[in-house]
C-alpha cells in the first residue's frame, strides 16, 4: 500500500502489535524515509502569542488575525497559507466568544478537514483517520472523565451549521489525539510548541533501540534512518527516552500507550547493569549503602525541581555539589542517578557562567551517555553539543571543538544538514576550528586575544534552565 510520495514504505500487520511500517528499499543512516505534513496541528495554549500558527516558528513580532483576534502569523504569506484550516475556526471562535483549549481546537480542525474531504484516505496518507487507534476502551476512570469533559466542551464550540458527528466518532477523535499526537517543536528543535496528527507516522511501532528517529523540520515531520535498513525490515521509533531502566520504560509505555514492550532491550534488560552501576574496586560499597545513596539522589532531584521552578539556581548548584559528594564514592560512572545530577549541574552552572566547573561535569555526563545511548541518538547529539559549547565558553578549545565535531556528526544523521540546529552547529564547528588553529600556533596569543574579545563583548549567556527535557516527540498528557 503506497501513495503520494510514500512509495518507500508499506503498512503491514504484525502479530501482537497490530499495524506497522516496513521498508520497501534499503536505507542508510541519515536517509529521510519520508516527510509528512500534519493532517491537522495547533499551537499550545500557553504559546499562542509567540508562535506562528502556520509554520510553528517562534518570532519576536507576529501579525494577529483581525477577525478572531486569536491566531498569530509571521506575515501575510503564513496567514494566507493558514486560511483553509483557520476559516471555520475563525468564525467559530467569534461565535463562541473565546478560543477553546488546544485539544478542542485540534479535534475541531480534524473534523472540519473530514467535513471538507470526507473520512477516507487523504492525499499521501497510508491510512485514514477512522482507522487510527484510539484506545478509549483502555482508558482509566480519570481519563474517561477528561474525555467526557472534552466532548462536552467540543459540542459547545462546534457550530450548529457544520456537519454533525456522533458522540462515538467525536470520542474516537479525542482518543486518537491522546494516543497519536506528535509534539511540534520550534525552529531550533529546543522547545515543544504545539501538537499535530500525522497518520503515516502513527503506524511506526515502538522499540527502545529503534532503527529510525523523528524530527520536526521546516513544517514537516521527517522519519530518518539511524542505522542501515534492508528492504522488508520493520521501521521503528522510540516513544520514550532510553535513559531509564527497562522496568521504568515498560511502566511508562503501558501507562501512556497501553501496550507491553517486548523489544529485545526490555526482555533482556540490556544496559540496565550500566544504568545501575556501582563503583568498582576492592572496597565495593554494600547493598545498603547503594540503596541509601539512590534514595538520597531521588530526594535531591525533587528538591532540585522545586528550586529550579522558583529560579533559585545557586541553591540548585549547592544541592548538586552535595549530592555528587555522596554519589561519587558509591555510584559508577554510568549510573543514571549520577548522570542526572551531572546533567543538571552542568546546565545550571553554564547559565551562571561558571564554565570551568560546568565543563568538568558535562564531560563526565557525556562519557556516561556514550556508553548507554545508541550512537546516533538525537538526545545524545544535543547533550554532546551543549557540552561542546560549555567547553568552548570555558576556553577549553581543544575539547570544545572535539565535542562540537562529534555532535555535528550525530545531528547530521538525526536532524539532517538543512535543520536550523545543524546549521548553527556547522557555524560553531567552523569558528572553533579557526580558534583551535590559532591556539595550536600560539597558545599565549590565543588567550590574550580571547581575553580582549571577552572584555569588548560579553560572553553569550546560556539559555535559562527549565524543568523540561528535550521535547518528546509523542505528545501525551501526563
Amino acid at each position: 500500500m503506497t501513495k503520494g510520495g510514500m512509495e518507500s514504505v508499506e503498512v503491514f500487520t504484525t502479530e501482537g502489535k497490530g499495524r506497522g511500517l516496513k521498508a520497501q528499499k534499503e536505507f542508510l543512516p541519515g536517509d529521510v524515509i519520508f516527510a509528512e505534513p500534519a493532517y491537522a496541528a495547533v499551537v499550545f495554549d500557553s504559546l499562542i502569542h509567540v508562535i506562528c500558527h502556520t509554520c510553528f516558528k517562534r518570532q519576536e513580532r507576529l501579525h494577529r488575525c483581525g477577525q478572531c483576534k486569536f491566531a498569530y502569523y509571521c506575515d501575510r504569506t503564513c496567514q494566507r497559507a493558514a486560511w483553509l484550516n483557520h476559516k471555520n475556526e475563525c468564525s467559530a471562535i467569534k461565535r463562541h466568544g473565546k478560543a477553546p483549549t488546544e485539544n478542542i481546537r485540534l479535534a475541531a480542525r480534524i473534523l472540519w478537514k473530514i467535513e471538507r474531504e470526507g473520512g477516507g484516505l487523504s492525499e499521501g496518507c497510508l491510512v485514514s483517520i477512522d482507522e487510527l487507534q484510539n484506545h478509549v476502551d483502555s482508558f482509566g476512570e480519570e481519563e474517561k472523565k477528561e474525555l467526557r469533559m472534552d466532548v462536552e466542551s467540543f459540542l459547545e464550540f462546534w457550530p450548529p451549521h457544520c456537519q454533525q458527528f456522533g458522540m462515538q466518532f467525536i470520542s474516537h477523535i479525542f482518543g486518537v489525539i491522546s494516543c497519536n499526537g506528535f509534539t511540534l517543536s520550534d525552529q531550533r528543535g529546543l522547545q515543544a510548541v504545539g501538537v499535530g496528527i500525522f497518520p503515516n507516522l502513527c503506524q511506526a511501532n515502538h522499540d527502545c533501540w529503534p532503527n529510525c528517529t523523528v524530527v520536526f523540520n521546516n513544517g514537516k515531520i521527517e522519519l530518518r534512518a539511524l542505522s542501515k535498513i534492508s528492504p522488508g525490515d520493520e521501521l521503528t521509533v522510540s516513544y520514550v527516552d532510553f535513559l531509564n531502566l527497562s522496568e521504568e520504560r515498560r511502566k511508562q509505555l503501558k501507562k501512556q500507550y497501553y501496550f507491553d514492550c517486548t523489544c529485545e532491550h526490555c526482555k533482556k534488560q540490556l544496559k540496565d547493569d550500566l544504568m545501575l552501576a556501582v563503583k568498582a574496586g576492592e572496597s565495593k560499597p554494600s547493598a545498603d549503602t547503594v540503596k541509601e545513596v539512590i534514595q538520597l539522589s531521588k530526594d535531591t532531584l525533587e528538591k532540585i525541581n522545586k528550586a529550579r521552578m522558583e529560579g533559585h539556581y545557586h541553591e540548585v548548584v549547592k544541592l548538586c555539589r552535595d549530592c555528587l559528594t555522596k554519589q561519587e564514592p558509591v555510584l559508577g560512572d554510568t549510573n543514571i542517578y549520577l548522570l542526572r545530577i551531572l546533567s543538571i549541574a552542568s546546565e545550571v552552572l553554564s547559565y551562571l557562567q561558571m564554565f570551568e566547573e560546568a565543563a568538568d561535569y558535562a564531560k563526565r555526563m557525556v562519557d556516561g551517555y556514550l556508553k548507554i545511548y545508541h550512537p546516533n541518538n538525537a538526545q545524545l547529539g544535543m547533550a554532546v553539543m551543549r557540552a561542546g559549547v560549555t567547553h568552548w565558553h570555558a576556553g577549553l578549545i581543544e575539547a570544545g571543538h572535539g565535542l562540537i565535531c562529534k555532535a555535528y556528526a550525530i545531528l547530521l544523521i538525526t536532524h539532517g544538514p538543512s535543520h536550523p540546529i545543524t546549521k548553527d552547529l556547522e557555524v560553531m564547528r567552523v569558528q572553533t576550528e579557526m580558534e583551535l588553529r590559532m591556539f595550536q600556533q600560539n597558545e599565549f596569543m590565543y588567550y590574550k586575544m580571547r581575553e580582549a574579545a571577552l572584555k569588548n563583548q560579553k560572553i553569550q549567556v546560556m539559555p535559562e534552565p527549565t524543568n523540561e527535557n528535550a521535547p518528546s516527540l509523542f505528545h501525551k498528557k501526563e
